[in-house]
Parts: C-alpha cells; sequence; structure tokens
C-alpha cells in the first residue's frame, strides 16, 4: 500500500524515490546480479551505522535470524547440542521461534512486561537452567528491550544474548544501538519496516568465528570467500576448496539489486527515524491517558515501526468492534505481531517449555493491536485514529 493509495491510514508505504531507481538501473547495467560488491558495501556501512565490527545480509529478517541461530550452534568454543534452551518472550513474529527449533534447540517461553511489550527480564532470570544456552530479545515494535539489563544476565550466567531488532531498526538504548547490544542481532529490510531492500535481511556480530559461520552458512556451508586464517577447514587445494562443505549450510544469499537499494535506504535512516519519533510524540499526546487503552511504554530511544493499543475498560472483549470502525475509516491494523504465540496452533509441532504464568501476552493475545507509522507527518491520520476510538468505546 503506498501513500498515494485509497486507504487514508495505511500500514506501511513505500520510502523510495529515484535514488533508489538509480541504483536499481546500476546493477542492471553492471550485469552482476547475484551476490558482489553492492551486497558487501551495504554490509560494511550497515556495520558502522550500528556499531558492530562486522555485518552479513541474508535474503530476510526471518533469514537472518535463521544465520544467528545456526551460526552460534555451530561456534567451535560453545559447544551447543540438541535439546539445549533458548528463552524466548511470548509475544514475537513466528520466524522469531522457528529458528530455534529449526537449529535443533528448545523454546522456552516467558511472558513479556505488559508495559513495553517486550521480555520481562526478572522472568527470563528466572527461567534459565542447567540446560539455557541464550536469551533471545525481541524489540518489539521499534521498543528496546531492557537490553542492558539483560546483557548483565547473560554475562553473569555465561549466556548469549541474541537479539531479534526486524521491527527497530534505528533504534537505542544508552546511546548504544538496538541490535549491537546482543552477541548477535538481526534485522529486517522488509517493505513495511524502517529501510526497505524489497526483501533483505542483516546479521551484526563482533565475534569473528560468528561472523565466518554466518559467512559460511548463508552459501550453501561452503568456505568460498573466508580469509585463510579462518577457523573453519579450509582446503588448501584453491580448486578443491570451491566445492568444499563444512557446515550444514543454507542458500540465503540477498541479491546484488538488494544491497544497491539498502545502501542509499540507509543514509536515510536518520531522517526517517526522526519524523516516525515525530509522529509517536503525536500518537502520545493523543492516546497517553486514554481511559481505554494503553499504549507501548518507551524504553530508551524507540524507533516507533508502529503504534500498539492494548484495550480496557469499556474496549475491553471488542477489539473486532474497533476493528471494522477502523477499517470502516480507512485505517489498517493488525494484531500485535502474533500476540500469545503459545495460543498458535503451530505450537504442537515445536519443541518448548513454558517458564511461568503468561499473563501479558494473553492480554495482548486477546486486547491488543496496532496501526501504522510513516517516515512523513500523519497528525490527521491521528486524529482520526482517535475520534473512531472514542466513538466505539462511547457505544459500549
Amino acid at each position: 500500500m503506498t501513500r498515494g493509495a485509497c486507504v487514508f491510514y495505511p500500514l506501511a508505504s513505500t520510502t523510495w524515490d529515484d535514488a533508489e531507481c538509480r541504483a536499481l538501473q546500476r546493477v542492471i547495467v553492471s550485469g552482476r546480479h547475484t551476490m558482489g560488491p553492492e551486497v558487501a558495501a551495504f554490509e560494511t556501512a550497515f556495520a558502522a551505522r550500528v556499531g558492530s565490527q562486522h555485518a552479513v545480509m541474508a535474503s530476510s529478517g526471518s533469514a537472518a535470524n535463521l544465520l544467528a541461530l545456526a551460526a552460534a550452534f555451530w561456534h567451535p568454543d560453545l559447544d551447543w547440542r540438541a535439546g539445549d534452551e533458548v528463552i524466548v518472550p511470548a509475544v514475537s513474529w513466528s520466524t522469531s521461534y522457528f529458528p530455534v527449533t529449526q537449529t535443533g534447540l528448545k523454546l522456552r517461553f516467558v511472558d513479556v512486561e505488559a508495559s513495553t511489550l517486550n521480555i520481562d527480564p526478572d522472568l527470563a532470570c528466572a527461567a534459565i537452567t542447567p540446560r539455557t544456552r541464550a536469551i533471545l530479545a525481541v524489540n518489539l515494535l521499534g521498543n528496546p528491550a531492557r537490553l542492558d539489563r539483560l546483557r548483565a544476565i547473560c554475562d553473569r550466567h555465561d549466556l548469549l544474548l541474541i537479539e531479534d531488532n526486524c521491527e527497530s531498526m534505528g533504534a537505542s538504548l544508552d546511546g548504544r544501538a538496538a541490535g549491537a547490544w546482543g552477541d548477535l542481532g538481526t534485522f529486517s529490510s522488509f517493505f513495511s519496516h524502517h529501510i526497505c531492500t524489497m526483501e533483505g535481511g542483516m546479521v551484526v556480530t563482533n565475534d569473528r568465528k560468528l561472523h565466518h559461520n554466518l559467512i559460511c552458512l548463508r552459501a550453501h556451508g561452503w568456505t568460498r570467500g573466508l580469509p585463510d586464517d579462518t577457523h573453519l577447514p579450509v582446503d588448501p587445494d584453491p580448486f578443491q576448496r570451491q566445492f568444499r562443505f563444512v557446515l550444514p549450510g543454507y542458500n540465503l544469499r540477498p541479491l546484488e539489486m538488494e544491497g544497491a537499494t539498502g545502501t542509499e535506504q540507509l543514509r536515510k535512516l536518520p531522517e526517517f527515524v526522526e519524523e516516525r519519533r515525530r509522529n509517536a510524540a503525536i500518537f502520545g499526546k493523543a492516546f497517553a491517558d486514554h481511559p481505554d487503552l494503553d499504549i507501548q511504554a518507551e524504553t530508551g530511544m524507540s524507533s516507533w515501526f508502529g503504534f500498539a493499543m492494548i484495550l480496557k475498560n469499556r474496549l475491553a472483549g471488542r477489539r473486532g468492534a474497533l476493528v471494522a470502525a477502523l477499517t470502516q475509516g480507512g485505517i489498517e491494523s493488525r494484531p500485535v505481531v502474533a500476540g500469545n504465540f503459545l495460543n498458535n496452533p503451530v505450537i504442537a509441532k515445536l519443541d518448548h517449555s513454558v517458564a511461568g504464568p503468561i499473563v501479558a501476552a494473553d492480554r495482548i493475545d486477546r486486547d491488543g493491536l496496532f496501526t501504522g507509522n510513516h517516515h512523513y507527518p500523519i497528525p490527521d491520520q491521528i486524529a482520526r485514529l482517535r475520534e473512531i476510538v472514542d466513538r466505539v468505546a462511547g457505544q459500549a
């Protein structure tokens, strides 16, 4: 849905202009469409932007999550085994969870904070067992989790901190970029996210062995493109080395067009986030004290992917009526990602455990929704949102 489409308040809109079109044309003229120098240039610029030593682009944010978990699983110094546990929040997107079990690991669910919608650090700490190997923190809807506390917990218990930052590019906590607090951090550049490369994702890390694992796993599990001093076994014969496989990899490579557009989009990211934060200030003024809903409490500096609302009082249990009214009023909305993921039928197919009651996530699942945010001003859209919310609440 583009800005000029008939929906008055769309969920997402294009962030492209002539710069991205020129970048695409540059790739077309070059004749090199598969992963190459454009992707490498974007990776270098991205690592510098978030303050990480290494960045590896993937075909999507979901692919980035899969690469991150697999790179950790095959790290020679960690000795992870099938059945080891990763602590996860009960609210996130499906492909935050699937890579855990696809790598042979076990999900251990904890509840989220009712205010921030992010993983509760106290519950995460209490959920640690002798089989726990990592905490997977999801920075939800642009809002950083309590990454300082989670980092301290992981350091104290010798665990990896992995950040799914796919919805929160451009956010920060204590001056440090969200996604760069973890041993691994993932990002998405899908159309509806802060920057768009059509499809695309990124993994960042400061660990050299994780970096080499990511490169290897992204492209079939071979060693092509790695330095001679890598920890992975490189065949001394250059001819044999071309088709030597050392890890059970995938093909999760991005395209040159995605790398080229990413470089252009990254230049605009600060401006995009600044405008999103201006919109968030208007949204907060309109809804912070609303008697019939709660909004997401900001941690650090959110990049405000969208605006979450958890219904209460006159609106509690009436999400369907509100969504119908919003749709009629030209406002797109969605559930708060997958709600309580434990309520999704696929959970029966995933190896998992649940550490304690899941209360906040259930409320989010039942009474939560969000509307979009944009890189351009939307005061009229927020005003209509408030008018419709008030009208539906008044019909109770």
